[in-house]
């Protein structure tokens, strides 16, 4: 298993890529997850490349944006090279988006339309650089559910499109993660790995509230002593492929949480795999 740490981890800290890469490297990370505000803060820093996050061992597995779907096809374009570029910068052919900004079933068909021509659109040019969109299952979003997330899938029909699969936010949308993984799994290219107590907490994952440092982080959680059971998720998934994934961590005490919970994990991937041999 391949786990990453997630830039925006450290989003209210005041932290260097120097000192994370070092950090990463020294607790059992191979990847980071680079938040795209974070590549385009060090664009005019060329030193600062895949090349030289290589020499700690580590790679960019993913960059983590946000295209405006909703905007001008011009627009559109325009933050797609603009994170393409930084992908081949960071030699990530990974580029992750949110499928829209309103749940599968408060959208009209002609708004979905519309989200569908673009996320094709963006499909197209990613294509052309040998790179992958995407799109991470996530409340408030056409990939809220399952089925709304196989129709996009089928909607969309290109390639280039994959699946960032959110496994608490599958949990979230009513769904068995593990069945959810299983129809899912040709198009799965990335995981992300988080935690909380109980249901009735979810909404510290609301994106106005868990980007906000005044935000409530109650209810979270490392992620085996919370709600969703990544034991028996893990010992479904692992021996099965090659996992790509972050530990998406949101609350206090990051880096005593990322360590403890990479150590458990990759702890865990190894008994899993030496015991499916």
């Amino acid at each position: 298993m391949n786990l990453s740490i997630c830039t925006i981890s450290f989003r209210h800290h005041l932290h260097s890529i120097d000192h994370l890469a070092d950090w990463a490297q020294s607790n059992g990370f191979t990847g980071i997850e680079l938040w795209g505000i974070h590549a385009k803060h060090l664009a005019d820093e060329p030193s600062y490349n895949a090349q030289w996050l290589q020499s700690y061992g580590l790679q960019v597995s993913m960059l983590s944006d946000y295209f405006p779907l909703e905007a001008s096809s011009l627009e559109l374009t325009n933050a797609v090279q603009t994170l393409s570029s930084l992908g081949h910068r960071w030699g990530t052919k990974k580029l992750r988006t949110f499928a829209g900004q309103k749940a599968s079933a408060a959208t009209s068909k002609e708004e979905r339309a519309y989200l569908v021509k673009q996320l094709r659109l963006v499909c197209e040019l990613i294509h052309e650089q040998g790179q992958y969109v995407l799109v991470e299952t996530h409340p408030n979003t056409l990939t809220d559910t399952l089925p709304s997330t196989l129709q996009l899938l089928e909607e969309v029909n290109h390639p280039a499109l994959r699946v960032n699969f959110d496994v608490l936010h599958m949990w979230e949308s009513g769904a068995d993660p593990i069945e959810a993984f299983q129809v899912l799994q040709p198009f799965i290219s990335h995981f992300h790995f988080k935690n909380i107590t109980s249901r009735d907490q979810l909404n510290v994952f609301a994106p106005q509230n868990v980007y906000a440092a005044a935000g409530s982080r109650e209810g979270m959680v490392p992620l085996f002593e919370g709600a969703v059971d990544y034991h028996s998720f893990l010992s479904i998934v692992a021996p099965l492929i090659d996992v790509d994934a972050s530990l998406e961590w949101f609350g206090p005490n990051v880096k005593e949480v990322l360590a403890s919970d990479c150590k458990k994990t990759t702890e865990l991937v190894r008994e899993l795999t030496v015991s499916a041999c």
